[in-house]
């Protein structure tokens, strides 16, 4: 047995047994019978309230292999980014129940020439596969057999053989809500940050990520390769703005070329049915319409307010105020920083000089073996992860990378790994052990805290 593997084999016992000695439990799902978010961010000027709008459109838009939406594929994992960002509303994540997925394959897909693949259920989260031998997304589904498709006959990955080659890893969707603020942190606070002293003295360093290039320093603080500016979004903080991020999920996730990915993901000539690339801004058009869909995804995805959180829901004011006490007490705050400012000046008035409560340092972090996924996207490395905001966790259904947990108190724990032979061990391991130190009463509320944003 591999040492990893032994790894995770005493990670799962140490996270059972202390699952077990406590009587502490996932609240589940906030329900208050408010979604919390998914409207623009306040006092914004008529025309970007128009583009919000707008951008909101077309992201629920449904893309087509032809006719007026076309240019999906020739392969996908879904036909819209509403699919994959719709709980608990329009730029979230994954819902609860009802796959997306699961619904395309068995409303849109010719089951002679797509299978769903067993990693997707009805049940569980959206996902996208990745093949940590090339460390590329390799889509679930293609448009052969599809309305339009013609003689497209390409086929999907051999998923089952990736699985047996222990060659398969999985990532869901990172909900949207204040993604604006994000992009407006400027680079010197996420930089200060993470010279808190504090964090050392608990085991945790991180560092923003770097996309190194032929004139980069190594060695420096991790910063984009070209322009030498931090990048923070997704789940290993790979892409530097919301505009770069709309373009790539495009072309990857819905095949779908653009002008920042403008070459077809498989070039299989006889499924092309859409000149390249098939999304591009159109001066001869008028008003909003001549943006791009990526523009507009981003100006959508800049304008979406944060996610107000609960401040009785669950267990009522004192348990959750009792609880965000004990978050900063066990250093959970360390990573998931609870604010940083924006910048004062941004040429959206709205998202400057404003306190962003993300709870995250927007830094990648050593996360252990047992959250390893052995893919590397610029400086963050095989078992290194930015943290994630926990603004929303309220209302999310899936935890962790790969959604491989519905169970919050699972989600904690899985934060601890001890070292294996190719991989540090996790930077979260003081703190887990501190949550588990707690009496279950605090536990408790702290659990609540967490439900309660």
């Amino acid at each position: 047995m591999k040492a990893s593997t032994i790894a995770a084999v005493i990670l799962t016992v140490s996270v059972s047994a202390a699952a077990a000695q406590s009587t502490a439990h996932d609240p589940g799902i906030r329900q208050d019978g408010l979604p919390g978010a998914g409207g623009p961010v306040p006092n914004l000027p008529t025309p970007l309230t128009q583009l919000f709008l707008s951008g909101q459109t077309t992201f629920e838009k449904v893309e087509t292999v032809v006719g007026a939406n076309g240019g999906l594929g020739p392969t996908m994992n879904l036909n819209s980014c509403a699919g994959c960002h719709q709980s608990p509303v329009v730029g979230g994540t994954s819902p609860a129940t009802n796959n997306p997925q699961v619904l395309f394959y068995n409303q849109s897909l010719n089951h002679t020439t797509n299978s769903l693949p067993p990693f997707i259920t009805l049940s569980g989260p959206v996902r996208e596969a990745r093949f940590p031998s090339d460390g590329g997304v390799h889509d679930v589904f293609t448009i052969a057999g599809m309305t339009g498709a013609a003689a497209c006959q390409i086929s999907q990955p051999n998923f089952a053989q990736a699985q047996a080659n222990n060659n398969l890893i999985f990532r869901i969707p990172t909900p949207l809500f204040g993604a604006g603020l994000i992009e407006q942190i400027s680079d010197s606070t996420i930089l200060a940050n993470l010279a808190n002293p504090q964090k050392s003295a608990m085991g945790v360093s991180g560092h923003a990520n770097i996309i190194l290039s032929g004139n980069t320093v190594s060695g420096q603080p991790n910063l984009n390769g070209n322009d030498g500016t931090v990048s923070r979004f997704g789940w290993k903080a790979q892409n530097k703005s919301l505009l770069l991020f709309a373009g790539e999920a495009y072309n990857v996730e819905m095949g779908i070329s653009n002008e920042l990915f403008e070459s077809e993901r498989n070039e299989t000539p006889a499924c092309q049915f859409f000149p390249t690339p098939n999304d591009t801004s159109n001066p001869q058009l008028t008003g909003l319409a001549v943006l791009s869909d990526i523009e507009q995804f981003a100006g959508f995805m800049r304008l979406l307010a944060p996610p107000a959180p609960s401040a009785t829901v669950p267990g009522g004011a004192a348990s959750i105020a009792r609880g965000a006490a004990a978050f900063n007490q066990t250093g959970c705050a360390l990573c998931h920083t609870p604010s940083l400012p924006t910048k004062n000046n941004s040429t959206i008035a709205a998202l400057g000089g404003q306190v962003a409560n993300l709870f995250s340092d927007v830094a990648v972090h050593h996360m252990g073996p047992g959250l390893a996924d052995g893919i590397s996207q610029g400086q963050a490395g095989p078992d290194e992860f930015r943290t994630a905001p926990l603004w929303g966790l309220g209302k999310r259904a899936f935890f962790l990378h790969d959604g491989r947990t519905s169970d919050l108190v699972v989600a904690i724990h899985q934060h601890r790994s001890a070292r294996s032979a190719a991989t540090p061990a996790s930077e979260a391991n003081a703190v887990i052990n501190n949550f588990d130190a707690l009496p279950a009463t605090a536990q408790q509320d702290l659990l609540n805290f967490l439900r309660s944003r």
